[in-house]
């Protein structure tokens, strides 16, 4: 069986945490069964984690040149490795491969969470010894654990998180190979050959995203949120609504986009949509010096982070969607449910977060892989060091007592606010300017030269008449309509059309 991801993402630490991986230069049965131990009862929900044999370490690093492992003792190395493991109880095997880098072999061990923890090792490698301890690990240490966190180690025996159940609902069929494919060869695993022309349960297999019984081989939730078409077949509301409120809450005009699809492909598209048409750069040109400042309405990094970790974080078990609302002046990303309780609320509001009990160890896993996200409690950071960065308002996070929800909340920079000076337009809009010179003149002083040009059909249309459909622009502009959304934007935010309908059916009034 072929590990997840490949060697070299392993040594670099980009993808995989230092904390998941261990190197070992040779087969060390008395101290690398406590690691796969450790790694197998995954106290903290890291989604285990990986041991490369042939690698010399230093400070939990790899040290190069790198020494791979003899040819002569690849295999002696396997048989003593599955042998050694037969040792963990209850019974735990890792999946080990043998990878090849520069020109050299290594043996990886991936651990995953097991579903039957707790599991315990011997302390020692001796005939006489009867001790076994429950390892688990510590930042990038495999220690006994406390009294404490036996407690816990035992609290979590029957808890298998939800995104890493076996769902008796779906079939193999459910499960989509194109998916499967396109995913193995973005994160460059090693399992991409085989899934091109191997036996695709032995591939889902390999990827623990099916059940492992042979008699009884199902979908694991996991597997059919990301590599299903329809996921929301078996977990209703699994999807992203962006709302925008163009004139604010009370406002008739309501423009909603909904994201469905496989859990990445939605994020994807909907990140890809925000970018497109909420997100708005400014440039301020100063008399006195050369440079220009540039700044966001919203940095999109923030938004990025905190709609990732939304779908990281959001219980999938629960009939709720996630909804990005864009008011005037701001982006609330809305999910359900809270954080743990180890998240306080006066955490939040100081932006001090620790929390280790990832709900969906297997999805983080995922997308960590796929870079949408990188765990380990790095999202608050990123999202005020982009707010800072652009000159925006700080953050705000809320949740309440019980833990029933989670708002990211996310203020538009000083510049954008819709009732702030706009260029002057003065007469664009004004019913004794209605012929098409006085309309299109005007424009061309205020607009950018590109603008007008995107624009100069449209504009043209609007001379004559009041209204345009989204369909409309379309046409003339001969763009989509993503495009020619984001090219009426132009003329939202300088204030000489209104949007009106909804998103399906989205119109463009003269004001």
């Amino acid at each position: 069986m072929a590990i997840p991801t490949n060697i070299k993402t392993l040594l670099s630490g980009d993808v995989v945490e230092w904390a998941r991986i261990e190197f070992k230069e040779t087969w060390d049965p008395a101290t690398s069964l406590k690691t796969v131990c450790a790694f197998a009862n995954d106290l903290d929900n890291w989604g285990g984690g990986y041991v490369v044999i042939g690698v010399e370490e230093e400070n939990g690093r790899p040290v190069y040149p790198l020494k791979g492992v003899p040819l002569d003792k690849l295999d002696s190395y396997q048989k003593d490795i599955f042998a050694k493991c037969k040792l963990i109880r209850p019974a735990y095997t890792p999946i080990v491969g043998i990878e090849t880098y520069q020109d050299k072999q290594f043996i990886v061990l991936w651990c995953p969470g097991g579903e039957s923890r707790p599991y315990s090792s011997p302390k020692t490698m001796a005939k006489d010894n009867k001790e076994r301890i429950h390892y688990i690990r510590k930042a990038s240490n495999t220690v006994e654990p406390s009294d404490d966190e036996e407690k816990d180690l035992f609290q979590l025996a029957n808890r298998v998180p939800f995104d890493d159940r076996v769902n008796h609902q779906a079939e193999m069929s459910d499960l989509n190979i194109t998916l499967i494919q396109n995913y193995l060869k973005e994160v460059k695993s090693s399992l991409y050959e085989k899934a091109m022309t191997g036996d695709f349960t032995e591939v889902c297999r390999d990827m623990n995203i099916v059940s492992n019984l042979p008699e009884y081989t199902k979908p694991k939730n996991v597997g059919l949120m990301f590599f299903s078409m329809e996921p929301d077949k078996f977990f209703p509301y699994t999807q992203i609504d962006v709302v925008q409120f163009p004139d604010g809450l009370g406002g008739n005009d309501i423009i909603e986009k909904t994201f469905k699809g496989p859990i990445q492909q939605q994020l994807r598209e909907a990140l890809q949509y925000i970018r497109n048409v909420i997100i708005a750069e400014k440039v301020v040109k100063h008399p006195d010096r050369a440079e220009a400042d540039r700044f966001f309405n919203y940095p999109y990094a923030a938004v990025e982070e905190a709609l990732s970790n939304a779908i990281y974080h959001r219980a999938y078990d629960e009939r709720e969607p996630i909804e990005v609302r864009v008011e005037n002046d701001r982006i609330e990303i809305v999910s359900f449910p809270g954080p743990d309780r180890s998240v306080t609320i006066e955490g939040l509001k100081s932006y001090r977060v620790s929390n280790r009990r990832y709900r969906n160890r297997r999805i983080g896993d995922f997308l960590k892989e796929l870079h949408l996200t990188e765990g380990r409690n790095t999202g608050f950071k990123k999202i005020l060091d982009s707010l800072e960065k652009n000159g925006s308002p700080k953050p705000e996070f809320e949740t309440d007592d019980d833990r029933s929800y989670f708002i990211t909340r996310l203020f538009i920079r000083e510049g954008f606010v819709k009732n702030e000076k706009r260029p002057d337009v003065s007469g664009v809009s004004d019913t004794n300017l209605k012929n098409e010179t006085s309309f299109e003149t005007s424009l061309k002083q205020v607009l950018k030269q590109k603008d007008y040009k995107k624009l100069e059909p449209v504009i043209a249309k609007l001379a004559k008449e009041d209204t345009i459909s989204i369909q409309e622009v379309m046409e003339l502009t001969k763009k989509s309509r993503t495009t020619a959304w984001r090219y009426m934007q132009i003329l939202v935010e300088c204030g000489v059309v209104e949007v009106v309908g909804s998103t399906n059916n989205v119109s463009y009034r003269r004001i």
